[in-house]
């Protein structure tokens, strides 16, 4: 490693996870979430190893995720779904990029690009079942369809998507469960009866934990994101048999001895006990290691687990190792699978109070991400 750090990704681990949500999915169709750089995986070469490993589909977030797709060189359907006005909506639709739409005005505006570019922008419609962010308020919906079926019978545009998403499926026996599958059910039969909910229309909802504990909501297609990574969507129900993909390392920069009663980084929170040895890792919270991990994470450096000792600055943070050995370039492990003592990325969430999904995303453009297991 040539690098101050890296961060390195098993292609083969992605694939075994999107083969195994699939198997789960019980015959659904598999959509990949790779929006966020893939969960901060790496956009192309995490998306090559989804379809790989049995996904037949993409997802991402913004439409410039989807280009970035295209221009890699990825050809299977992908779907988008947060759209502001003014986007490349022509581009997207040359692009073939399968748009979602939750509110009449931006059909219209969809639509508008379909006409400028001669292509039928296919469409999928989003309900709001309970989770009040994305998708038509249930009072809404039957103006969408409408909306949406007078501009298929236009030509410009093509209704091939159903869809909504849970706000608590990560939270097993969580009363909104019901209630959101209810309301599905609900706008997928207004769907039918405005005539929008076709053989050839996809109805998805279950994202990753749902397509592992609510099988009655794979419906024709499953969304699976975190799972995919082999982070577990419900960690108090175990990892499913998900292998995690990232492990996190970097080289010491600087391997020093200091006395007793050092201060060691910003605001001296942390003062050594003894004369000992300092390790600095060159990773800081511009790299994605949050500020609040001073005292709360652990690495994994010379066989054993290290607390991070003193305030997380900006490029870099410090770790005490006593007495045992340590030199520059020696390396560490912030978090990885967990096989070799190092801590997991579910570790490193429990202990700083938030979830996988952040831990992994936040790991900024300055860590090159290597792969390893790329062979199908």
């Amino acid at each position: 490693m040539a690098t101050p750090a890296e961060a390195r990704v098993d292609l083969a681990a992605i694939r075994h996870n999107v083969a195994l949500l699939k198997e789960r999915a019980g015959g659904a169709e598999v959509l990949g979430a790779v929006k966020a750089d893939a969960y901060g995986h790496g956009l192309v070469p995490t998306s090559e190893a989804v379809l790989q490993g049995g996904a037949s589909r993409l997802g991402t977030a913004y439409i410039r995720e989807a280009l970035a797709l295209r221009a890699g060189g990825i050809t299977a359907p992908v779907l988008s779904w947060i759209i502001t006005p003014g986007e490349p909506l022509d581009e997207a639709l040359e692009a073939e990029i399968e748009l979602s739409a939750a509110d009449e005005a931006l059909l219209d505006e969809i639509a508008a690009a379909a006409r400028r570019t001669g292509r039928t922008a296919r469409t999928h419609l989003e309900a709001d079942t309970g989770m009040s962010r994305g998708g038509a308020p249930l009072a809404a919906w039957p103006g969408l369809l409408a909306r949406a079926l007078a501009l298929q019978a236009e030509g410009v545009i093509e209704i091939v998507g159903l869809w909504s998403h849970f706000a608590c499926a990560d939270v097993p026996g969580h009363g909104s469960i019901d209630r959101q599958i209810d309301a599905f059910e609900a706008a997928l039969k207004q769907a039918e009866q405005a005539g929008a909910a076709g053989s050839h229309v996809i109805r998805h909802l279950a994202n990753s934990a749902a397509i592992l504990t609510l099988p009655r909501t794979h419906y024709d297609m499953v969304r699976p994101g975190i799972a995919m990574y082999g982070l577990s969507p419900v960690p108090e129900l175990g990892d499913f048999g998900l292998r995690p993909a990232m492990t996190l390392v970097a080289r010491i920069a600087l391997a020093k001895r200091v006395p007793e009663s050092s201060g060691v980084s910003y605001g001296h929170l942390y003062v050594t006990s003894s004369e000992t040895t300092l390790g600095l890792v060159p990773l800081g919270y511009a790299d994605g290691i949050l500020r609040h991990a001073t005292g709360r994470a652990e690495v994994l450096a010379g066989g054993r687990r290290r607390a991070i000792a003193g305030r997380v600055c900006m490029d870099q943070f410090m770790i005490d190792m006593g007495d045992d050995p340590l030199a520059a370039g020696d390396e560490v492990i912030l978090f990885g699978p967990g096989g070799r003592g190092e801590p997991t990325a579910q570790e490193w969430a429990d202990n700083l109070g938030t979830i996988t999904h952040e831990i992994v995303t936040r790991i900024g453009s300055r860590v090159p991400r290597v792969y390893r297991g790329s062979g199908t």
